[in-house]
Protein backbone atom coordinates (compact mmCIF):
# COMPACT_ATOMS: atom_id res chain seq x y z
CA UNK A 1 0.00 0.00 0.00
CA UNK A 2 2.74 2.25 0.85
CA UNK A 3 4.40 2.39 -2.69
CA UNK A 4 0.77 2.75 -4.22
CA UNK A 5 0.15 5.77 -1.90
CA UNK A 6 3.55 7.33 -2.90
CA UNK A 7 2.87 6.89 -6.60
CA UNK A 8 -1.07 8.68 -6.36
CA UNK A 9 0.07 11.55 -4.28
CA UNK A 10 3.40 11.84 -5.53
CA UNK A 11 2.08 15.44 -8.01
CA UNK A 12 1.12 16.62 -5.07
CA UNK A 13 3.84 15.89 -2.57
CA UNK A 14 6.71 15.97 -4.30
CA UNK A 15 6.69 19.50 -5.19
CA UNK A 16 6.05 19.93 -1.62
CA UNK A 17 9.37 17.60 -0.39
CA UNK A 18 11.09 19.83 -2.90
CA UNK A 19 10.26 22.85 -1.34
CA UNK A 20 11.17 21.37 1.77
CA UNK A 21 14.23 20.16 1.13
CA UNK A 22 15.27 23.65 -0.49
CA UNK A 23 13.89 25.45 3.04
CA UNK A 24 16.38 22.90 4.82
CA UNK A 25 19.71 24.05 2.72
CA UNK A 26 18.64 27.48 3.03
CA UNK A 27 18.15 27.44 6.61
CA UNK A 28 21.47 25.40 7.03
CA UNK A 29 23.47 27.71 4.80
CA UNK A 30 22.50 30.54 6.83
CA UNK A 31 23.31 29.15 10.03
CA UNK A 32 26.94 28.50 9.06
CA UNK A 33 26.67 32.12 7.70
CA UNK A 34 25.66 33.52 11.08
CA UNK A 35 28.02 31.40 12.66
CA UNK A 36 30.75 31.94 10.95
CA UNK A 37 34.02 33.00 12.72
CA UNK A 38 35.48 35.12 9.88
CA UNK A 39 32.44 36.52 9.19
CA UNK A 40 31.77 37.66 12.62
CA UNK A 41 35.18 38.81 12.73
CA UNK A 42 34.70 40.87 9.71
CA UNK A 43 31.95 42.47 11.25
CA UNK A 44 33.44 43.70 14.09
CA UNK A 45 35.65 45.14 12.46
CA UNK A 46 33.28 47.04 10.02
CA UNK A 47 31.44 47.91 13.38
CA UNK A 48 34.74 49.58 14.75
CA UNK A 49 35.35 51.40 11.33
CA UNK A 50 32.15 53.15 11.63
CA UNK A 51 32.20 53.72 14.98
CA UNK A 52 35.72 56.13 14.03
CA UNK A 53 34.64 57.15 11.01
CA UNK A 54 31.52 58.84 13.25
CA UNK A 55 28.73 56.62 11.43
CA UNK A 56 27.95 55.31 14.63
CA UNK A 57 27.80 56.22 18.30
CA UNK A 58 29.31 54.78 20.97
CA UNK A 59 25.90 53.26 22.36
CA UNK A 60 25.13 51.68 18.78
CA UNK A 61 28.90 50.63 19.18
CA UNK A 62 28.11 49.10 21.95
CA UNK A 63 24.80 47.16 21.12
CA UNK A 64 26.31 45.96 17.89
CA UNK A 65 29.54 44.34 19.54
CA UNK A 66 27.45 42.63 22.40
CA UNK A 67 25.37 40.74 19.88
CA UNK A 68 28.42 40.02 17.77
CA UNK A 69 30.64 38.98 20.33
CA UNK A 70 27.61 36.68 21.77
CA UNK A 71 27.41 35.58 18.11
CA UNK A 72 31.05 34.54 18.42
CA UNK A 73 31.04 32.84 21.58
CA UNK A 74 27.56 30.42 19.74
CA UNK A 75 30.16 29.39 17.14
CA UNK A 76 32.95 28.50 19.45
CA UNK A 77 30.68 26.48 21.26
CA UNK A 78 29.67 24.76 18.36
CA UNK A 79 32.88 24.14 16.98
CA UNK A 80 33.76 22.58 20.73
CA UNK A 81 30.48 20.70 20.44
CA UNK A 82 30.92 19.72 17.23
CA UNK A 83 27.61 20.89 15.79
Amino acid sequence: MGILTDVVFAPAVGPMKGLLWLAQVIAEQAERTLYDEDVIRAALLDLEEALEAGEIDEAEYEEQEEILLERLKTARERLRSGS
